[in-house]
């Protein structure tokens, strides 16, 4: 048997990875630089909570758009031109002179990246076929963890060396320059690329058709009636209590790493770092299993169970600070791993007319719980006087995704494919 080339990992994901590590950076900058923002003009507590959730407000707006844009026009172009876009977005906030800029800035920044997500999803399932997406997924995904090792540190060392505003901009300019290795890089699916060798390209044009036509077909079917599927409406509920729970991770983190460092700006850096190294190999392994098994549905409860006992252990038990951190290393490997597996899901249900909706509602809904974890467990903090409680229906929050992928979720092939009707009208 003939070896397959296998360019495709090497083209598409790195690009890819390096893209939207520059769209974290963006988005996550702001964190770090709106305490020296207070010298140019004055923000309260609440300005700066605003300029930092009001990104995630424009964040909703394109996701389906954006999506529906990739699968019926170009995920290449859709990308490219979002990059371009939310560039300037970025630029723009070092320019602002006063705070309603700066919240306007922020949700531009948000509109432009929101479409990003789903449409690269779109892209790999042009280019990855079902036994090898969740490697391509997590190994796509591993910006994330990767992101959150070297990206804050960089800011803080600009900040050291030049003012917020050209933080700002510096930070901007780095995707204008990418989208020109993007064009030249990525295309929207094997036939089109032109670096991809002749068996390679027959490998994944027969394979993938071969996937997409033994999927069973529920005819005259459109966009609305997707988005009643019970299919995704499981996987809109598994991700918005997942994604809200994991918010247990990132705030219980802050707090650890102080408690063992006392406060030094090096060792927070460093020992903040090593949660989310592990995190990215436990996520990178987790897919990879997955492909080999095609179980997705262990691949997604398994992680979220491991996450909810080192999230309880570590905040109802009074352990040293170094077992914390252990415990803590648990929890942000458990909410990591399931990424590859779970966004694999969705392509290997759903007719591909549909699925681009599909996905674009699911990243949309279940980010959500971007607002509703950190606001929950500040909430609960006013009310009963500890952080305990709140992490405890974090906890909770995980348990109720674990579940819902457990029950809900098929051990092999999917239960339903929905396709689109052949009319043009798909309300």
């Amino acid at each position: 048997m003939n070896v397959i080339p296998r360019k495709r990992w090497a083209y598409v994901i790195p690009v890819a990875v390096v893209m939207y590590m520059l769209a974290y950076l963006d988005r996550t900058n702001v964190a770090v630089i709106l305490p020296y923002i207070g010298s140019d003009f004055p923000l309260s507590a609440s300005a700066k909570g605003l300029a930092s959730g009001i990104f995630f407000i424009g964040y909703l707006v394109l996701q389906i758009p954006a999506a529906v844009l990739a699968a019926k026009w170009s995920a290449r172009k859709t990308v490219v031109l979002l990059m371009i876009l939310w560039a300037l977005a970025a630029v723009l906030c070092g320019l602002v002179r006063s705070e309603t800029q700066l919240h306007l800035a922020r949700l531009l920044l948000g509109l432009f990246e929101g479409g990003v997500w789903p449409a690269v999803l779109i892209l790999l399932a042009s280019w990855f076929p079902q036994k090898e997406r969740a490697r391509a997924n997590a190994l796509w995904m591993s910006c994330l963890p990767i992101s959150a090792i070297l990206m804050s540190p960089l800011s803080g060392f600009m900040l050291d060396h030049m003012s917020w505003r050209w933080v700002f901009v510096l930070q901007g300019l780095p995707p204008l320059v990418w989208a020109i290795v993007w064009w030249f890089a990525v295309a929207d699916r094997p036939s089109q690329a032109r670096w991809i060798s002749r068996e390679e390209r027959e490998y994944l044009e027969t394979t993938l058709a071969a996937e997409e036509a033994a999927k069973p077909s529920v005819a005259k079917q459109g966009y609305r009636q997707a988005l009643r599927n019970k299919s995704v409406l499981l996987l809109i509920g598994v991700y918005f209590f997942w994604i809200t729970g994991f918010y247990g991770f990132s705030l219980w983190l802050p707090s650890v790493v102080k408690t063992m460092t006392g406060g030094s700006a090096t060792a927070v850096g460093f020992l903040s770092a090593i949660p989310y190294v592990l995190a990215l190999v436990a996520m990178l392994s987790c897919a990879l299993w997955s492909d080999r098994t095609g179980n997705r549905r262990m691949a997604v409860t398994v992680p979220l169970l491991i996450a909810i006992a080192g999230l309880l252990l570590g905040n109802l038990v009074h352990w040293p600070p170094v077992v914390q951190f252990v415990l803590l290393c648990v929890v942000a490997a458990g909410v990591y791993m399931p990424y590859g597996p779970f966004w694999a899901v969705p392509s290997q249900i759903l007719g591909i007319e549909v699925v681009a909706v599909a996905m674009g509602v699911i990243n949309a809904l279940g980010n959500l719980g971007g607002f509703a974890g950190p606001y929950l467990v500040g909430w609960l903090t006013d009310v009963t006087g500890t952080s305990t409680t709140g992490f405890v229906v974090l906890a909770a929050f995980l348990a109720v995704a674990a579940a819902l992928a457990y029950f809900g979720l098929r051990p092999t092939s999917a239960p339903e494919v929905i396709r689109a009707p052949a009319t043009s009208d798909h309300s």
